[in-house]
């Protein structure tokens, strides 16, 4: 198979995460009165984040009480994320990333990126890190801009009509949660790349669906055979 096209998620992929998004999920949710533990957002983490907020809140016992808060506690869970990425000094690429995006690039690959997240966060996140400014990625698409989020297909077959790739088979995704996997295996795509240094182990991403597991990015041209 030809790839034409590779997706990488951000947070926990691409982006130092530092348990960042994790901590931004429990303390959106304690300012509300629930308290759920880091395995419990993990269990969601790589959906939108309005619906990660919705089926933490619906599996707890106050979900009579905070179900219609869902929009409020996801408006608290942005702020706080867009003051994480704009201030943080920890938010700085994984290693590798700018070098992965490099060789792919070289050997004539589009990069995208997308998310979970809304848009104004992942904005953030790409003008800091100057991958549009220095012309690393060709494209990026967050969960807020298609109909459905992961596990849908959705965002993924609008970066391949955006970059005029024809036939999923040719695309590759790779992200650090089931959800990205699974959200690549329900576009079609050639290859599912699990990364195992985000916020899933080795062990939790091996029952997913998935082609290869690499303990990073920095992995990716070598398990791909490309550039080396």
């Amino acid at each position: 198979m030809d790839l034409q096209l590779a997706v990488f998620d951000m947070a926990g992929t691409t982006v130092v995460d530092r348990d960042g998004v994790n901590s931004c999920f429990r303390a959106a949710l304690a300012e509300a009165g629930l308290r759920v533990s880091a395995a419990e957002v993990n269990e969601v983490m790589g959906l939108p984040k309005a619906e990660a907020v919705r089926k933490l809140i619906e599996g707890s016992t106050l979900r009579d009480q905070l179900i219609n808060q869902v929009d409020s506690i996801h408006g608290v869970f942005v702020a706080r994320m867009i003051r994480f990425y704009e201030s943080k000094p920890q938010v700085r690429e994984v290693a590798g990333t700018r070098a992965t995006f490099g060789i792919l690039r070289a050997a004539g690959v589009k990069i995208a990126v997308n998310t979970g997240f809304s848009r104004n966060i992942a904005q953030v996140i790409i003008d800091r890190l100057g991958w549009i400014r220095n012309s690393l990625i060709d494209a990026s698409i967050a969960s807020d801009e298609v109909t459905r989020g992961r596990p849908h297909p959705d965002m993924i077959r609008e970066l391949m009509k955006r970059l005029g790739v024809g036939e999923s088979a040719h695309v590759a995704k790779i992200g650090d949660t089931p959800v990205d996997l699974e959200e690549g295996q329900n576009a079609g795509c050639g290859w599912l790349i699990g990364v195992t240094n985000g916020s899933h182990t080795r062990e939790q991403l091996q029952h997913s669906p998935h082609t290869h597991l690499i303990d990073s990015v920095a992995d990716l041209p070598r398990a791909l055979g490309i550039g080396t």
